[in-house]
């Protein structure tokens, strides 16, 4: 379902920004999920091993959208739903020991409708009960912060949706009227999720093999690896070359007969 590069509408863009639910307990928030995506104009959804689905409570929840949930995409895991997308925007709730390159939902909007013309974008909610685990987060660029009432700050999932999809139109009605929006052009596109997890495996394979880490206990390394590269999000060519130059030190070691970590 992933576009090619879009014409001149930011409005056309939309078509280009997916909403990933991971896990949903509910079947009612999934019609409310695809209610929200059609009152914005969005109609990508896509769904991560729900519990329940399809469900006659989610086509009644979802009222006159229920065409989004005839076009749904099921997948397993949530590296399936983006393995395409250039930008990768997660939910989350809470502060996390290690921080995260962090967004507003109005700069979410603004930067899921820029980058959405030439490649695909997904916005990732959790479970109802504990949202994303630490895992799938460290597997976006960015996460995105709802500032609720903190006296009463849990949201409803579909309604957390109905926001971001909200700032997501809103940015692209701006964008319509020429307003600037922040992502900077580039000369070739950021690498895809799929290719950024082979090479965290890579890296994590190689560094092991010159015994910068432990690969039995690793501890936050390979953590504050990947928030490094979520920071500096590699453009293809990029990833490229950093593949390359893991691959040479391993030739090198095999050569040498290096050993790898040292007892």
């Amino acid at each position: 379902m992933a576009k090619s590069p879009l014409d001149s509408s930011p409005l056309t863009a939309l078509d280009n920004v997916r909403v990933v639910l991971v896990n949903t307990a509910h079947p009612g928030n999934i019609g409310g999920a695809a209610r929200a995506l059609k009152n914005m104009g969005l109609s990508q959804l896509y769904l991560v091993a729900p519990r329940e689905f399809p469900a006659a409570n989610a086509i009644w929840r979802a009222a006159g959208a229920a065409d989004l949930l005839d076009r749904v995409v099921v997948v397993d895991t949530l590296e399936e739903a983006v393995a395409d997308c250039g930008l990768v925007v997660a939910t989350s709730a809470r502060e996390r020991r290690i921080p995260w390159p962090l967004l507003t939902p109005r700069q979410c909007g603004e930067r899921a409708v820029a980058e959405a013309s030439t490649h695909p974008v997904a916005l990732v909610f959790g479970r109802e009960d504990r949202g994303l685990t630490n895992e799938e987060l460290q597997a976006c660029n960015f996460h995105v912060h709802i500032p609720a009432n903190p006296d009463y700050s849990s949201l409803n999932l579909a309604t957390a949706v109905q926001v971001l999809a909200y700032e997501v139109r809103v940015a692209a009605l701006e964008a319509e009227k020429g307003a600037e929006l922040s992502y900077a052009d580039w000369d070739r596109p950021p690498a895809k999720a799929s290719d950024m997890e082979l090479y965290f495996d890579h890296l994590q394979q190689a560094l092991a093999q010159i015994g910068f880490i432990d690969p039995d206990n690793p501890r936050q390394t390979m953590t504050r690896l990947r928030r490094l590269f979520s920071r500096v999000r590699p453009d293809d060519m990029e990833l490229g070359i950093l593949r390359g130059w893991l691959t040479a030190i391993q030739n090198y070691i095999h050569r040498t007969g290096g050993k790898g970590r040292p007892e």
